[in-house]
């Protein structure tokens, strides 16, 4: 079954370069969170909040889970090659190569031309942070980071997880993500009902963060420190982020660069100090954005090789044992 879920996976990124996710196309996650809003409006209120709150991830994840494995399976029972596109369909919902980098253009293209209140409509639709008052570096650090992070959320944490499990574990994740994204926030009307999602998405992207520095920092050479330099740098700032995840794209991405990230951000008025990743060996422009898909680019193909990599030894040492 591993050589399967590597075939899928390989397929399924392949998909994922060239066609994206269309937004008129039918999508898992579309559905993942309909369902997430109608259980939250319904169970998040009065007493036990926590417990409703784990009621509805173990709810989401199973539902989304769940279907996938039925469908998976049905088709394997038709053919091992029709299980194997249907496994690469469904992963390739799971991630979001394409979706990312084209985000990040969206945001650089208003900036190159000068029409910063467009480049700071764009970036308000992919970060949670205030962006009206916004210049150009502060523009350009957000979606830089946002980069960054979403390389292992929306990229290489499903397919580590496909790996594990096939498509059923890869959507099961992006049901977790989902879940957190929603309602894992650190805010009166979340922080019960939200617990057990953020702590069951820091929980599952803990191994999938850390590879993904790991590979960011094979695939792309540093701009302006030796390697060393670089994997220290990463090592020092990545557990300083307050996510115990999100800290090791983004110190790994400011490494290659030469700039830093983090600093200060404002969420609905209300300021917030983040801890900083990186030296500023050099300023921070719009050029950054570029490279940053760059790193992407580089990073994915590498993750790949981590996978069947590791999916052949396992397979070796199955045979053997």
């Amino acid at each position: 079954m591993i050589l399967h879920h590597l075939l899928a996976i390989t397929i399924a990124v392949v998909i994922d370069l060239f066609i994206g996710d269309p937004p008129d196309w039918p999508h898992p996650v579309k559905a993942m969170g309909s369902l997430i809003a109608k259980l939250e409006k319904h169970w998040n209120r009065g007493q036990g909040k926590q417990a409703k709150g784990i009621g509805m991830l173990i709810s989401v994840m199973f539902a989304a889970g769940g279907t996938a494995l039925l469908v998976t399976l049905i088709c394997y029972q038709i053919h091992p090659v029709a299980g194997i596109l249907t496994e690469s369909l469904l992963i390739s919902t799971a991630i979001a190569q394409r979706s990312l980098k084209e985000a990040a253009l969206t945001v650089y293209e208003p900036l190159n031309l000068g029409n910063m209140a467009g480049a700071r409509e764009k970036l308000s639709y992919i970060v949670g942070r205030d962006t009206d008052k916004l210049e150009e570096p502060d523009i350009v650090r957000g979606t830089i980071e946002t980069v960054a992070e979403n390389t292992s959320d929306g990229i290489t944490a499903p397919l580590f997880w496909a790996l594990i499990g096939g498509a059923p574990a890869a959507i099961m994740y992006r049901a977790i993500n989902t879940c957190d994204s929603m309602v894992g926030y650190k805010n009166e009307k979340y922080l019960e009902f939200g617990w057990a999602s953020a702590r069951m998405d820091d929980l599952v992207n803990y191994i999938p963060s850390r590879l993904t520095s790991f590979a960011m920092l094979l695939s792309s050479r540093p701009e302006h420190m030796t390697v060393r330099q670089a994997w220290r740098t990463v090592f020092r700032d990545a557990k300083k982020h307050p996510s115990p995840n999100s800290g090791w794209g983004e110190a790994a991405v400011a490494a290659l660069l030469g700039i830093q990230l983090g600093g200060v951000n404002y969420y609905n008025g209300v300021i917030s100090n983040r801890a900083t990743m990186g030296d500023p060996v050099v300023t921070m422009g719009k050029a950054h954005i570029l490279k940053a898909n760059r790193i992407v680019s580089r990073t994915v193909p590498t993750f790949m090789i981590f996978l069947w990599l590791g999916g052949m030894l396992f397979e070796m040492a199955a045979t053997w044992f």
